[in-house]
């Protein structure tokens, strides 16, 4: 393999990285805002899945959202209380603003500027920085998930997990009324 080779490689790795995105469902189980998915109480299991490795690190998180104000200047605050199988536990609080129908800004202990939220065909696209916490250090990775609901009630949150561009990582959350 050439020099040329390596760097065309690593460009159209990095640019795939980019645009790396989970897929949304065909048709979601129903249609799903911020709002109906966060408000209130809810619980759910997780697992954050390292793609080189294989290795996985689990979760449970009980989360509550609270609405104030009125469409379209609402916020939702929703607060994550999050224990991993490891041991580690964590609290960490989202405050969402609502900036124009369907879009919302949110920002959280960890995030690096603010979060981006769109709601569009039922389902919920969510795209941040953050600062990940885990028992090795802390580091900072893109998110982009989304959001949709799935049978029997559920919410799923899908996500991929880059690092300087390159997608490392997917997380599955799922999520069901307390």
């Amino acid at each position: 393999m050439n020099r040329r080779s390596l760097i065309l490689g690593a460009v159209a790795l990095s640019v795939s990285g980019c645009a790396a995105a989970p897929r949304a469902p065909s048709e979601p189980a129903r249609p799903l805002t911020l709002v109906s998915a966060f408000e209130g109480r809810t619980t759910g299991r997780g697992v954050f899945r390292i793609r080189l490795t294989g290795d996985e690190r689990r979760f449970t998180a009980r989360l509550n959202g609270l609405v104030t104000g009125k469409a379209p200047e609402r916020t939702l605050t929703v607060t994550e209380d999050f224990v991993f199988d490891d041991g580690q536990e964590d609290r960490l609080t989202w405050v969402f603003r609502e900036t124009a129908p369907g879009r919302w800004s949110g920002k959280r202990e960890d995030t690096v500027g603010e979060a981006e939220v769109i709601e569009s065909d039922g389902v919920i696209r969510l795209v941040y920085t953050a600062d990940f916490r885990s028992p090795s250090g802390v580091t900072r990775l893109g998110f982009r998930d989304i959001i949709y609901a799935g049978p029997d009630d559920t919410i799923i949150n899908d996500g991929v997990v880059s690092r300087w561009g390159l997608p490392v990582a997917d997380v599955r959350f799922v999520i069901r009324r307390a």
